[in-house]
């Protein structure tokens, strides 16, 4: 059972479970049937509904994913709203069952906060939120570990790929792309950082991985590549896969860290040992199906 399938994250998270030949719910609150999405769609208000009802709905699965969440374009209210009520309310459902079902919960590498000087974050660093989307998806966290439940986190890194929001940087510029009909000029804010993105079909596979493995409850897991990417040359090579004539501006002046880059990238070597999972998709080739899903045709056929 997939809550927020209908989203980004979670649409991906049904169609890895389908195939691997499980029968999928998917959660939400506009669950519309013939979407595209695999499974049986079932509409539910997570944050509103009755524990004992949610408890009777949850109680079917032999696992429950939390991809629901709020980020883009979301107030802090309705971060705080998804991001832990939600939470709350799904701990409180699954505590009343006999033999409540594993929860795999989604979340996030901004539960870290800035940058630490030097080296991939552990799953170890302390977590100091520097955003309310970060603070409200740490505290989600915090209350899954003190559950006391049969459940894991996945602490993830930047996601895009296939389906990517027009809200999120990455797949706002190629929406651009796609709507283009000419020249296009993209004025954007300062791309000085480098972060770690991990395509959502990668994600999927270590949710289905956490799902099925004995030794992951009760851990908290980074999900990523690993390594880090300037952001700046993703937009750039964005606007080159799509063959459009792209004219990137960045407004602002730049922040000056006395020389030192802005970076943040996970350590993924728990992921590997625990899940017996890595990322298997190359940079080009999630831009090229994020491009190729938000409809821009003739992909330039550069290789990197």
């Amino acid at each position: 059972m997939v809550l927020g399938g209908n989203g980004f994250v979670g649409r991906h998270v049904c169609a890895a479970f389908d195939g691997a030949g499980d029968r999928v719910v998917r959660v939400s609150r506009r669950a519309a049937p013939g979407s595209g999405v695999p499974g049986r769609a079932v509409p539910l208000d997570l944050t509103g509904i009755d524990v004992a009802r949610l408890a009777t709905v949850l109680g079917t699965a032999d696992t429950v994913v939390n991809a629901a969440g709020a980020v883009w374009r979301a107030s802090e209210r309705d971060m705080w709203r998804t991001n832990a009520e939600l939470v709350r309310n799904v701990l409180a459902a699954l505590a009343t069952l006999p033999s409540p079902p594993r929860l795999v919960h989604l979340g996030t590498v901004h539960e870290y906060g800035p940058a630490p000087a030097g080296g991939a974050i552990p799953e170890e660093h302390p977590p100091v939120p520097s955003t309310p989307y970060g603070a409200s998806k740490l505290r989600g966290t915090e209350l899954v570990r003190a559950a006391g439940l049969d459940a894991v986190v996945l602490r993830v890194a930047n996601v895009y790929g296939p389906g990517s929001p027009a809200a999120s940087l990455l797949g706002g510029v190629a929406a651009r792309l796609a709507a283009a009909a000419g020249p296009v000029r993209l004025r954007m804010g300062r791309l000085d950082a480098e972060r770690d993105y991990v395509d959502v079909r990668d994600v999927a596979a270590a949710v289905v991985a956490a799902a099925g493995r004995a030794e992951a409850p009760g851990l908290t897991v980074n999900v990523g590549r690993g390594a880090p990417v300037p952001v700046r040359a993703l937009v750039h090579r964005l606007a080159e896969l799509s063959g459009a004539a792209v004219d990137v501006v960045e407004d602002g002046p730049a922040v000056d860290r006395a020389g030192a880059r802005d970076v943040l990238y996970l350590d993924t070597a728990r992921a590997r040992r625990v899940l017996g999972w890595r990322p298997w998709l190359g940079v080009d080739a999630s831009l090229r199906d994020m491009l190729a899903a938000a409809g821009v045709r003739d992909l330039a056929s550069r290789d990197t």
